[in-house]
């Protein structure tokens, strides 16, 4: 397949799937808590890992060239 010579193609159905699966889990492992809380508390957690790669990678010197 031409099309997925790049990768970008696969890493883009990856990361549907995963979003996927992440969303159904979450649902099944917090019965009986607010979805309003359930998405707040998920949201935190990928925000905290997110900076966290950007640090680990060293791309924060970059923050500054934002405009």
């Amino acid at each position: 397949m031409p099309m997925l010579k790049s990768g970008w193609l696969l890493y883009a159905f990856l990361s549907a799937f995963f979003a996927a699966l992440t969303t159904i889990l979450v649902k099944l492992g917090v019965q009986g808590v607010s979805s309003n809380l359930a998405t707040a508390v998920r949201t935190i957690v990928i925000l905290i890992l997110a900076w966290g790669w950007v640090f680990a990678t060293g791309e924060v010197k970059g923050l500054g060239m934002i405009p």
